[in-house]
């Protein structure tokens, strides 16, 4: 960056502000500036110089690069995306009038995104002819909150990992094989023992014996076993670190709070499983060979991939990687972004993506270069796994993980190996939803632009019916 250039990083200052409980008095006083100049700093109503923003960025720890780095490419797309929306058909608005919103009124474009939530799901119930009661339990706006809860925070969170160090520290003190440290730590800290039995269906753990017992379902691969178990800890050690995070940003008029403590135990199995720095240095020497990492962690891919997109502390960060969970049907059920594509919030990913083609092939890593249509490049990886089906006869769940980052940081992962990233001609055309692409020339486009409509030459027909939209 030139000396001069002006930058509007307010979201993202406010963010780091309030997730270290730091007031705007303290901050101002520390960046020798004064809490109203800070203010019109964090709502953007102020430019940032060189010399201010590496005064900031070393307050907080970071490189200037983390902080200079604008989340409002993510939420323009996510405001086109609801735009796109046939409810907005004949509003005349452009893409550059939807980047300058989301620039300039960061905080009223997510209130948006919130309104349209909300819309989408009165919308929703109306065409299931569903009423209040039982779409309430049916359509969770909490989901999407939960997404852009983890997004706001680079899905990374220091209070979590230095509870989930303290207590691995304690287990690798009591034996050098984890699973045996972490059932004498159990055992001494808590009395609490773990054992296998069988449960009713769906149910993974649970608590026996006077809460002295954990229930295991002898269902569960030894991977998931062992997360169920640390996941039930989280609250015993963790709970205070966990509502400190989530009351800061959640009211509890809604079941966003109970799913975010949930979301927030997870984290801290994942972070007890595959610790910091030695899953990081694990990733750095396998060049992110998940299943060798699976294999030195006791891990399963899912975990594996989500813990690696956590990796963002400052000073020791890993490649900035974006995650997607999605089923057989295409529904998106996770979703986190640090590579810069833009995940759908709404709709179906594009099905030229190959977190979808990847069920063609169960098991097998599959490598993408994905292309979208403003010429960002992205390198790609995703595999299809069953969930479930420890018994005979039972029901499995067939899902789709893809993980990826920008085409920049291809060569630190081991599936980039034997691929030409110069080769433009390898790039997949990707979109991130139907209504929002603008390539026609596509022959899976299942709906048509938002902003096109039909024109019918009756001397010429097109491979598909949107070939004739203009």
């Amino acid at each position: 960056m030139r000396e001069g250039e002006q930058l509007k990083i307010g979201g993202k200052i406010r963010r780091l502000r309030r997730q270290r409980h730091i007031t705007q008095a303290d901050l101002a006083a520390a960046l020798g500036i004064s809490p109203s100049y800070l203010n019109l700093i964090e709502h953007n109503r102020r430019n940032v110089n060189v010399s201010l923003l590496l005064t900031i960025a070393g307050y907080f720890g970071i490189e200037a690069g983390e902080l200079a780095e604008s989340d409002d490419a993510r939420l323009a797309g996510d405001l086109m995306e609801v735009f796109g929306d046939e409810a907005f058909a004949d509003e005349d608005l452009t893409n550059q009038d939807i980047r300058e919103f989301a620039r300039t009124n960061p905080a009223v474009a997510r209130t948006v995104l919130r309104l349209f939530d909300r819309y989408r799901d009165y919308r929703e119930r109306g065409q299931v002819g569903m009423n209040t009661e039982t779409a309430e339990r049916v359509f969770h706006r909490a989901t999407d909150a939960i997404s852009d809860f983890l997004q706001e925070h680079a899905n990374h969170f220091p209070e979590i990992e230095a509870e989930a160090e303290r207590v691995r520290h304690d287990i690798d003190n009591s034996s050098e094989v984890f699973e045996i440290g972490f059932r004498t730590w159990l055992l001494n800290v808590f009395g609490m023992e773990w054992r296998y039995v069988s449960l009713p269906h769906g149910v993974a753990l649970r608590l026996g014996e006077h809460g002295r017992m954990l229930e295991v379902s002898d269902l569960l691969s030894a991977e998931s076993a062992l997360f169920a178990v640390a996941h039930h800890i989280a609250h015993m050690v963790a709970d205070t670190a966990i509502n400190g995070i989530v009351n800061v940003r959640f009211t509890e008029d809604s079941d966003a709070p109970a799913l975010a403590r949930n979301v927030m135990a997870s984290y801290f199995a994942a972070a007890l499983i595959m610790p910091y720095q030695p899953f990081l240095k694990a990733c750095r020497e396998t060049r992110y060979d998940i299943e060798r990492l699976m294999r030195r962690f006791s891990a399963s891919f899912e975990q594996v991939c989500h813990r690696m997109t956590t990796l963002q502390r400052p000073g020791s960060q890993g490649i900035p990687l974006h995650l997607i969970r999605t089923d057989i049907a295409g529904n998106i059920s996770k979703r986190f972004s640090l590579s810069g594509i833009h995940i759908p919030r709404h709709a179906g990913a594009c099905p030229r993506w190959n977190v979808h083609a990847a069920f063609l092939q169960p098991g097998q890593i599959n490598v993408q270069v994905s292309r979208m249509p403003n010429g960002d490049t992205f390198f790609c990886i995703a595999r299809a796994f069953e969930k479930g089906g420890h018994r005979y006869a039972s029901v499995r769940r067939h899902m789709s993980i893809g993980l990826g980052c920008d085409i920049a940081f291809a060569r630190q992962m081991v599936y980039a190996d034997g691929v030409d990233l110069s080769n433009e001609a390898l790039g997949v055309p990707v979109g991130v939803s139907c209504r929002i692409c603008p390539r026609m020339d596509c022959e899976q486009r299942a709906h048509p632009p938002a902003n096109h409509r039909f024109h019918i030459d009756d001397g010429l027909r097109a491979e598909s019916i949107y070939g004739h939209m203009r």
